[in-house]
């Protein structure tokens, strides 16, 4: 919903609001300039961490899965140990030589399922301690990288206790003077705002020169600008030009 503004309003008045907006935004710019690229990188940070988290979390449950299998495989061999003890101590009693080429053949089963595990367990170390060396690695990461999230987390926090009333006393104080310049004034200045590095949508003549992108101002252009009829632009940025005593008269100029 568009904004009622009083058409009552002069163009030296609307000109002097423009002004007045870009000082007050300008004032929140070097707010976000203080604060830097400090909250960007406490969210990538974060993102990281998590990140990490998972990554830690999986290595951790695939360690265990690891784990798992070796313990498994050693209790194969201890329990493949104990029948190859039982069938020896059987073959001192066999009666006959089905019986003991029976029980031969179980104690040479039992000797292969031992070379089995050990093969399996000498794999399953080898991947356990590449897993630990990664898992290590990662950890050491995630450690950095929380330590240096705590550290930005609190710059930023002295910076934002130090300037928050500021910022929304500022903030207010834009929302307010945006309510008096019309639709048509507030996309050209937004557009040129979001265009240039310094924010700067409004700016005044200095030496003869465009304020923002330091050009020459034609001298019959600076003319109509000091008569505040119309609301100019500069031909070479598109930034609104204002004179510089803008700010010292509420109405037209003498």
């Amino acid at each position: 919903m568009a904004t009622k503004v009083d058409t009552t309003i002069t163009t030296a008045q609307k000109l002097r609001s423009l002004y007045e907006l870009q000082l007050i935004d300008s004032q929140i710019d070097e707010i976000s300039i203080m604060k830097g690229e400090l909250p960007m990188e406490v969210s990538d940070l974060e993102d990281d961490i998590a990140g990490l988290d998972i990554r830690i979390a999986k290595l951790n449950e695939q360690i265990q899965d690891l784990e798992k299998e070796v313990s498994s495989h050693e209790g194969n061999i201890k329990n493949a140990e104990l029948l190859i003890t039982k069938y020896q101590t059987q073959l001192d009693n066999v009666k006959n030589n089905r019986e003991f080429e029976a029980l031969t053949k179980e104690i040479e089963m039992q000797h292969l399922e031992i070379k089995l595990s050990e093969k399996r367990i000498r794999e399953f170390s080898g991947q356990l301690e590449s897993k630990k060396k990664t898992l290590g690695a990662n950890q050491e990461r995630y450690d950095s990288k929380k330590e240096n999230l705590e550290a930005k987390k609190e710059e930023l926090d002295r910076i934002i206790e130090k300037t928050v009333k500021e910022e929304e006393k500022l903030g207010r104080k834009s929302e307010k003077a945006r309510k008096r310049i019309e639709e048509r004034h507030l996309k050209a200045y937004d557009r040129v705002r979001t265009t240039y590095r310094n924010k700067l949508g409004v700016v005044t003549i200095q030496r003869n020169a465009c304020g923002g992108c330091f050009n020459m101002v034609p001298p019959q252009l600076r003319l109509e600008i000091g008569q505040r009829q119309k609301v100019m632009s500069c031909e070479h940025c598109g930034r609104i030009l204002v004179d510089d005593d803008i700010l010292n008269s509420e109405g037209d100029p003498a």
